[in-house]
């Protein structure tokens, strides 16, 4: 898959049916040896870029996110996926300059959520969180690029777990014009079975970031398509820490052994 244009069609194969993985790189070397391993599609993490940018989750730039993209995208042939967090705006008509500003990086598909960032107000108003998703998909549209929306609700993510509003946004972004839905943090085999059949026959992403379910089980459930959201780069901050810890306090370093050859699997 050479072009833009190849990718999104390749994408929105992968989505007509079955279940398929599209796990998250934080950098270029993540995603090439994630290709090698097989996957067929990418998608970026918002929270593992900021981890290397020595940030927080949320507080990563739009400069910094389409650099991102459009490194990652160029570094893999298979279709990548933008955590493209809230558009890097609140109102709508920023929502769809920055949309077409992602489109642009080469990327095959990306996400709009609608957190506010507000303690007080986790989540952004309903209207105007639907607008937001229409913005996007004008924006989508006018690129004359089919890259594919996911509309993403983060009442699970933001302390409101209140599935039935969750299903009420993911429609009414379905209706404005996402054509994948995807609410992160759902913890139950149940919850996630709830989406899938409120939104058929909509294509669901599932979050997998604790060990509540498998490949298998999902796909029997009826979901399209899962990733992991910034748990791998999690995992490797946690092989990082244990050895770094082991040095700092003990002075040994035993981790250092069964280490991968990862000069090899970036290298000719």
């Amino acid at each position: 898959m050479n072009t833009q244009d190849d990718r999104v069609a390749e994408f929105r194969r992968l989505h007509d049916s079955g279940c398929f993985v599209m796990p998250n790189p934080w950098d270029l070397g993540t995603a090439r040896v994630l290709e090698q391993l097989g996957f067929p599609a990418l998608a970026s993490t918002s929270a593992g870029l900021a981890w290397t940018l020595g940030k927080p989750d949320t507080q990563t730039t739009l400069p910094e996110a389409l650099e991102h993209l459009r490194a990652v995208a160029a570094a893999v042939r298979v279709p990548v996926n933008a955590d493209f967090q809230g558009g890097y705006a609140v109102d709508p008509e920023g929502v769809a300059t920055n949309v077409a500003l992602a489109v642009a990086t080469g990327v095959a598909g990306l996400s709009i959520e609608d957190s506010s960032g507000d303690e007080a107000e986790p989540l952004l108003g309903f209207e105007l969180s639907v607008d937001r998703v229409r913005a996007a998909r004008q924006a989508i549209d006018d690129s004359g690029t089919p890259v594919m929306l996911t509309g993403r609700s983060e009442g699970f993510v933001v302390g409101r777990p209140d599935l039935a509003e969750t299903i009420r946004r993911l429609q009414a972004y379905a209706e404005a014009g996402a054509e994948c839905l995807y609410a992160p943090r759902l913890g139950t085999v149940e919850e996630a079975a709830a989406v899938v059949d409120a939104l058929a026959p909509l294509p669901v992403n599932l979050l997998i970031n604790a060990p509540f379910t498998t490949v298998t089980e999902a796909a029997g459930i009826g979901v399209r398509r899962i990733s992991v959201g910034g748990t791998l780069a999690r995992a490797a901050w946690g092989g990082f820490l244990q050895a770094a810890t082991e040095i700092a306090d003990a002075g040994t370093f035993s981790r250092f052994e069964d280490l991968p050859n990862v000069e090899g699997m970036l290298g000719p």
